[in-house]
């Protein structure tokens, strides 16, 4: 490849380069397996953006490269990066700079499954209309069909439907026997494991009736497919080129995906970093990119990335420094060009409460010193450690927002539209079908069922649906609906002009069954809008449950004056973002490490990457805070309501020189200051006033 000029590739480090490059000057082959070992903050996505680039100035058919991400954003930032990239190299070499094509396999995992198996349905022995049941929908199968076999009224204590369903999705992606998934992952289910695969059996059968699939499916079936001879053939060669994101966060069903489209490694990139492999609740595992060089022959070429563009030079020594302790991983020491005097904090206060005014003291503090509240977070390990702080932040009037809460799915008035377009695309869905029929005055869940049975009955054909027999309070809602659903199933109307109709019907039950039903119609506009960017209904609703907007009007609240804010996130919903201040709370043994992750080894190596995950994310300054003791409700009554914690085994004694100690309020045995409302009482004169 010839350029004239600086191209965008100039910029990149020597070991950003060697990864864009490797492989590439091999003629009439793809190149091995590639493994970007990318530390935090060292230019992952621009690493990986340029390599698709590089690919594509070499002649790669853009139809035939595959992009595979956790994130839709991530995949389009990354193809709309490459082709910028490749525009931009392409015009510098030549002035009639020849058109990059578009990259038409970028996504998630799921989303490129649910593409493959649409393609593929009959292979698969799958109805080409199957729906995608969101993790909502599928918890409430679950707990019918726990009803149904009589487990939710069982002797002993039964896992909920939420369990249920985490317990079957974790065997499921970690491919284990479900008595090891208990074992491993939920060990207060593992004498319920017979009952359990009764249940998951009862769960197969009732989904496969009704021409569903689950999230956990999706990856499933996909995998199944390249086990087959002929079919895997035919997916594995539409792709010279595989290309994945954060490798770390796979489970065991991607990696036999990613195995059976790459059996020998050709074309293989991988892109991920060790360290920073904090999902095991999710069936991820680390040892998938621990074990990665050594699953082919030959094994496959490691380059790492060690330059980090985020943070000082301190915080860095102090993150190597935890990760240093690891009782394994690659090799790497991050470095940065960014000097600093400045070392992260260890800040030891009394208690939770003196925590809390360490926090607000230090945000204000960096606030006057130009640092706006939005560049500001705080990371804990678990959501509810951060209800203290929520508390006082709210009482000295400084606005807040905390990652978590509703999703937009989760909205009830969301769901209703989506389920009455789901039902429309697919007749056998029971699910949906009780949802939507339930919106009407005078139907409960036994009407819903009668009615559900007539359809089926009529070989699930919308026109037999108006000769059920409606209760008279829904007498006169019922033809408008049967006639919805017969416009809808015979497409009479074009996408999203389908939509628009679902809304017209919706809206006079929108404001009977839902307060403030004004507001909630703005995320209904919000669903038109996202509706008239796909090309068909079955695109929309499949994208949206695969991947859906985060905010509903459910959780809105009284808009802020202040723009600004200051930023609560879990540590886990805090991977891949970066703050110029950081403070992580309750950096103490019971916290960090959890208390419910010390069973073995390799859990406690996963909290000691998750405590590296968080201190990463500072840019300039990070506040690690230890609490020295904390209440204890239960022990309230057997004397001291209060246990003493000791400070992360994480930071032992060999590391606190990277620390900057501090010891904030009173620490001692007399605990934290008073923080009443001030109050004097005169001691000295009442002192003096004994001997007058």
């Amino acid at each position: 490849m010839s350029t004239l000029g600086a191209t965008p590739f100039d910029a990149l480090n020597d070991a950003q380069r060697a990864a864009v490059d490797y492989g590439l000057a091999e003629e009439g082959a793809s190149p091995g397996p590639l493994l970007i070992i990318a530390g935090a903050g060292t230019g992952k996505t621009n690493t990986l953006a340029h390599r698709v680039a590089r690919l594509l100035l070499d002649g790669a058919d853009p139809r035939r490269l595959l992009l595979l991400t956790f994130t839709r954003r991530a995949a389009a930032e990354m193809t709309q990066r490459a082709q910028r990239i490749a525009l931009a190299v392409s015009r510098s070499a030549s002035r009639e700079a020849r058109p990059v094509g578009r990259i038409r396999w970028a996504g998630t995992f799921h989303a490129v499954a649910n593409r493959l198996l649409r393609l593929h349905a009959e292979s698969a022995a799958l109805d080409p209309s199957f729906t995608v049941l969101d993790r909502s929908d599928a918890a409430d199968l679950m707990d019918l069909l726990r009803s149904d076999l009589g487990l939710a009224t069982a002797g002993s204590r039964f896992p909920r439907k939420g369990t249920c369903l985490s317990i079957y999705s974790h065997a499921v992606n970690g491919q284990q026997e479900i008595g090891v998934t208990l074992e491993r992952a939920f060990p207060w289910c593992v004498d319920a494991a017979e009952a359990l695969r009764t249940l998951f059996a009862a769960y197969v059968e009732a989904k496969q009736a009704r021409h569903l699939l689950d999230y956990d499916d999706l990856l499933l079936y996909w995998a199944y497919l390249m086990e087959d001879a002929e079919i895997g053939r035919r997916i594995r060669e539409r792709f010279d080129h595989v290309l994945v994101d954060e490798y770390q966060d796979t489970n065991a069903l991607q990696v036999a995906v990613l195995r059976g489209l790459a059996p020998n490694g050709r074309g293989l990139t991988v892109v991920g970093d060790d360290a920073q492999s904090i999902y095991a609740f999710r069936a991820a595992s680390v040892r998938n990119i621990l074990d990665f060089p050594q699953s082919f022959d030959p094994p496959a070429k490691i380059v790492t990335l060690e330059e980090n563009y985020r943070s000082t030079r301190p915080v860095l020594d102090a993150c190597n420094a935890v990760m240093g302790c690891a009782a394994e991983r690659f090799e790497k020491r991050l470095h940065s060009r960014r000097a600093s005097e400045e070392r992260p904090v260890l800040a030891a206060v009394a208690d939770e409460a003196a925590q809390v005014d360490y926090v607000v003291e230090r945000v204000l503090a960096h606030r006057e010193e130009g640092v706006a509240l939005q560049r500001q977070a705080v990371l804990m390990r678990t959501a509810h450690h951060s209800d203290a702080l929520e508390i006082e932040l709210g009482r000295r009037n400084i606005p807040f927002v905390k990652y978590g809460g509703l999703k937009f799915l989760e909205a009830a008035h969301v769901k209703d539209v989506l389920c009455l377009l789901r039902w429309a695309e697919n007749p056998r869905d029971e699910l949906a079908a009780h949802r939507v029929l339930q919106l009407l005055p005078g139907v409960g869940p036994a009407t819903a069922r009668d009615a559900y049975a007539s359809h089926a009955e009529a070989g699930f054909d919308f026109s037999g649906l108006a000769t059920f027999t409606a209760p008279s309070a829904a007498a006169a809602d019922w033809p408008p609906l049967c006639e919805l659903l017969g416009r809808l199933r015979g497409a009479k109307d074009a996408w999203p002009a389908e939509l628009r109709a679902v809304r017209g019907w919706y809206q006079p039950h929108l404001e009977r069954l839902y307060e403030a039903s004004h507001v909630r119609a703005g995320d209904l506009e919000q669903l038109e809008q996202l509706a008239a960017t796909l090309p068909s209904r079955e695109r929309f609703i499949t994208d949206l449950t695969l991947d859906p907007p985060f905010a509903s009007a459910d959780e809105a609240g009284d808009p802020l004056l202040d723009e600004d804010f200051l930023i609560l996130s879990t540590i886990h919903s805090a991977k891949g973002q970066e703050w110029d201040v950081v403070f992580v709370l309750n950096v103490v043994d019971g916290c960090i490490p959890s208390d419910m992750a010390t069973s073995r080894p390799e859990e406690i190596e996963e909290e000691r990457r998750l405590l590296y995950v968080a201190m990463t994310r500072a840019r300039d300054h990070l506040h690690l805070v230890q609490p020295l003791r904390f209440f204890v409700r239960q022990q309230h009554r057997h004397g001291d309501a209060h246990i003493f914690a000791p400070r992360s085994r994480f930071l032992p004694d060999a590391i606190l020189d990277r620390f900057e100690r501090r010891a904030f309020g009173e620490v001692g045995e007399e605990g934290a200051p008073d923080r009443s409302a001030p109050h004097r009482v005169d001691v000295a004169s009442r002192l003096r006033g004994m001997w007058s």
